[in-house]
């Protein structure tokens, strides 16, 4: 048995119908690949992502990190007198602080995107349909055989060009 139907369509307005007919039978949706973003598909398949809230995370974590060492390198373990300057001047460490966090955020934020996506350097492509990056719409179900034949009636239905199980 197959893992997934594929509804192949030729433009926005078929696919958004046929998301919405496949989300009111409660079936998941796996996947949609666009050629380009279609922001009603984002918000009627639902899935939320959890980088904004992890990245946030890394941010936090990454200043109070950094004014942490710095206070630690200029206060504590290294004092120098700046011409009768105090040492633990925090208008100092602000800029510093806010460059690091963002680059800090920027790197970590990738890599767990990366791990997330599963992009590894030598990883195969799994490409469901190549016109999916040129021109058509494609639309992932995942396959049960309780209701292949009932996926396959509402996306021919919805308009789909080609059905296809991978």
């Amino acid at each position: 048995m197959s893992k997934t139907i594929v509804g192949v369509f030729e433009n926005e307005d078929t696919l958004v119908d046929a998301i919405h007919k496949v989300k009111a039978k409660g079936i998941d949706i796996e996947e949609v690949y666009t050629p380009y973003p279609v922001f009603e598909v984002l918000d009627v398949v639902g899935k939320k992502s959890r980088i904004r809230t992890v990245a946030y995370f890394y941010g936090l974590f990454a200043a109070l990190s950094l004014l942490a060492f710095l206070y630690y390198t200029s206060v504590i373990s290294w004092p120098i007198n700046y011409g009768g300057k105090p040492v633990n001047s925090f208008p100092s460490f602000i800029i510093i602080t806010l460059v690091l966090t963002i680059f800090s955020v920027t790197v970590l934020s990738l890599f767990t995107f990366s791990v997330g996506a599963k992009l590894f350097p030598g990883q195969k492509a799994k490409i469901v349909d190549e016109r999916a990056t040129d021109d058509k719409f494609v639309l992932v179900v995942q396959s049960d055989k309780d209701y292949n034949n009932e996926v396959n009636a509402i996306l021919k239905e919805a308009g789909a060009l080609e059905i296809k199980e991978n």
